[in-house]
């Protein structure tokens, strides 16, 4: 799938300083990354905070990146969980019409084995309406997936399409590209890794510091992916410090607050999630200074 290569972004979901979604930011957050050259939005990826979501909200969420798209990017819906019936039954409800993919992740907190992981997206494959991106990230899920299994499930299943990749572990990574099916897109889970990852033959990334600096981080990954590597890893360098500074606290505290300084929505999330520390936002606020981003958009 072509519209897998670039640079994709895995929205957060703004909310008002009383903690309710913010419609009119989401639309901002939209029209900045698609101004600033971004190849596809992911809706309900971890960053969206849906874990915090109700079902009513998930919608308008959902909703509301729709219209404010307009059809402009290919969108990228995340639905994934640790209930495989559920996440089943929740397949039915995708909007075939206005999704080019799904967004799974790996089932969390039961710890299944590594043939368990493949049953579960076995029946994600057999009844999904739309493309397959398979989403490993041990750090969150506490199983990774094993190179084996996910050329297993490529090599079986030709609407898996990817996998977002984000172990964290440049050698899984190669081996990924080394064994996949050539269909097959290895895509960056992790800003750190997605200019390595692309030029060790990946397509891209699905990105969280992208969504404040669209143009920068688009440019780094097209360039690599044009093998003009030097240019590349000159942008990365420069946003080296940003990409490990919007996780230090976790994620989306960091990059709300990095948003909240560009002007788009509140640097609010939901409990059991906090708000960065006053530290934090200074070292974010000092290596944004450089870049020359300070307020580039208001709402």
């Amino acid at each position: 799938m072509k519209i897998l290569t670039g640079t994709g972004v895995a929205l957060t979901t703004p909310f008002t300083a009383n903690h309710e979604v913010d419609a009119l930011a989401l639309t901002a957050l939209v029209n900045h990354c698609i101004d600033g050259s971004i190849d596809y939005l992911v809706v309900h990826g971890t960053t969206a905070e849906p874990s915090s979501l109700t079902s009513d909200e998930k919608q308008w969420v959902t909703d509301t990146v729709i219209s404010a798209n307009a059809g402009r990017l290919p969108l990228v819906l995340g639905v994934g969980g640790n209930n495989t019936a559920e996440v089943v039954k929740s397949l039915r409800e995708v909007d075939v019409n206005t999704f080019s993919a799904i967004l799974s992740v790996s089932p969390y907190y039961n710890k299944p084995t590594q043939e368990g992981i493949y049953r579960h997206f076995r029946e994600i494959a057999l009844n999904s309406p739309l493309p397959i991106i398979v989403y490993n990230v041990p750090g969150r899920t506490s199983s990774n997936i094993e190179p084996e299994t996910l050329v297993r499930l490529a090599e079986e299943f030709p609407n898996i399409v990817a996998v977002k990749e984000a172990s964290g572990n440049l050698v899984q990574v190669m081996e990924i590209i080394a064994k996949k099916p050539k269909r097959f897109h290895v895509i960056s889970g992790d800003d750190i890794t997605a200019l390595p990852t692309v030029l060790a033959g990946g397509s891209g990334v699905i990105s969280v510091l992208g969504q404040a600096v669209p143009q920068l981080f688009s440019k780094m990954i097209h360039l690599g992916l044009s093998g003009e590597n030097k240019e590349a890893f000159h942008i990365h360098y420069k946003l080296q410090d940003l990409m490990g500074l919007i996780f230090e606290e976790g994620n989306p505290a960091g990059i709300k607050a990095m948003l909240q300084e560009l002007g788009i929505g509140t640097a609010e999330v939901r409990l059991p999630l906090v708000e960065c520390s006053k530290g934090l936002r200074e070292k974010i606020h000092g290596a944004m200074h450089p870049l020359h981003l300070q307020q580039a958009v208001k709402v």
